[in-house]
């Protein structure tokens, strides 16, 4: 089954716990802190994989969960990383998150995105000891992981793509100009995926997209509107077949009216890519009148092929190659693109009901120790929210000396004197 659009919810790891562990000297009454710090959690990353070519098996799996990293132990023994999920996709896959925003455009292979981080690992006590602090009797907690939920687009990656009404001969056409074995029938809407072939004329060779009929509406997502138009957003050239068979209703000139406007309705970037247009099924009588009429009206040449018998199709093909070649020297360079946004380190505070609400991975990090209730625990997260600039957040915001305040699942009493500790 040819998948190309799916909705994923991904969840990074969660990061080990630091320890509190000692070890009895002599001399040291209190022991020397040799508690180990816990491991940071797994990533979730997408690369773009040549070797696959549908997202079927994000269909069937759309929740993804990275490793979690393992607690640290005494004896300065530090947890293990939780291992990175690594989710590779076909070529050509758009990622946007939950905003529709795009952050990474996979359009070449090895291209890769950090879409989820894991949490922080918590440091034990023997990595919060210093001069201040010679034997920390408290730890760190480790972060949980993020959640996220995000869109994968697949785009086919060709350099040319064949566009044109139901039943006009596209994939004929091109099994017959490559190894491609598309679906062929004579009724229309045969082709129901896209499909991909390798053309080869003489020492040049190309790949040519077979693309679901365009009907009239397809830009508003009639027939397969937008199954048509996504993937053919990316090839560097269009060859718009025409169909001159009475069974269909619009006359060539129509049919290329419609597809052209379709396609500046779509996209004007996609209009405007370079084309040519050719008229199928040589063998009607009056097909070659037909391309010799339209030719004239649009003041360039319409070529006459017939993708059953072979006809034209060597001339068409030699005309599409050269225009690729030239679509490919005049192409900018750098395909593809990641968007790097900086992680959101400052917190946010709100009023709800009878207390502050503090959120924000700044202010959730300075509280997050294995016990609170240790005084020297209570005054090390005090400093970290007052260096934070929480405390003074609070108190322009108008916060009391008495005031409920929470940051995640710890709730205290603010006070307004300046020094907290």
């Amino acid at each position: 089954m040819f998948v190309d659009e799916v909705s994923v919810h991904l969840r990074s790891g969660d990061g080990g716990a630091g320890v509190v562990s000692f070890r009895k000297t002599r001399g040291k009454p209190h022991g020397k802190p040799e508690g180990g710090s816990g491991g940071k959690g797994g990533d979730v990353i997408v690369e773009a994989d040549p070797t696959l070519a549908t997202l079927l098996s994000y269909r069937r799996s759309p929740h993804l969960h990275a490793g979690d990293g393992t607690h640290g132990r005494g004896g300065l023994r530090n947890g293990r990383r939780g291992s990175d999920l690594v989710l590779p996709v076909p070529v050509g896959t758009v990622v946007r998150d939950h905003e529709g925003i795009v952050v990474a455009d996979l359009a070449a292979p090895g291209l890769k995105a950090t879409l989820v981080i894991g949490g922080r690992g918590g440091r034990g006590n023997a990595a919060l000891a210093g001069p201040k602090r010679v034997s920390p009797s408290f730890s760190e907690q480790g972060e949980y992981g993020e959640e996220a939920t995000y869109q994968f687009e697949l785009k086919l990656v060709a350099d040319a793509a064949v566009i044109g009404f139901p039943n006009a001969g596209k994939s004929t056409l091109l099994a017959r100009v490559s190894a491609a074995k598309p679906k062929i029938a004579d009724y229309p809407f045969t082709t129901l995926e896209p499909t991909l072939g390798v053309v080869r004329v003489d020492d040049r060779e190309f790949v040519l997209a077979d693309i679901p009929g365009l009907i009239a509406g397809a830009a508003d997502g009639k027939g397969l509107g937008h199954a048509f138009l996504r993937h053919a957003e990316r090839a560097l050239a269009l060859l718009v077949l025409l169909d001159p068979s009475p069974l269909q209703e619009l006359s060539v000139a129509e049919q290329l009216r419609v597809l052209t406007r379709e396609l500046e309705r779509h996209s004007p970037t996609l209009a405007e890519r370079p084309r040519l247009v050719a008229v199928n099924k040589a063998d009607l009588s009056d097909t070659a009148a037909r391309a010799d009429e339209l030719s004239q009206s649009l003041g360039q040449e319409v070529l006459v092929v017939s993708a059953v018998t072979g006809a034209g199709l060597e001339g068409l093909m030699h005309a599409l190659a050269d225009i690729v070649d030239r679509a490919w020297r005049e192409a900018p360079e750098g395909e593809g693109y990641v968007l790097h946004r900086p992680l959101a380190q400052g917190f946010e505070i709100r009023r709800e009901a009878d207390r502050w609400v503090v959120t924000g991975r700044q202010a959730e990090r300075a509280v997050a120790l294995d016990d609170l209730t240790r005084p020297e625990a209570a005054d090390f997260a005090a400093e970290r929210l007052e260096r934070a600039g929480v405390d003074d957040a609070l108190r322009r915001l108008g916060a009391k000396t008495g005031d409920e305040v929470q940051i995640g699942s710890i709730v205290f009493e603010f006070s307004e004197s300046e020094d907290t500790r």
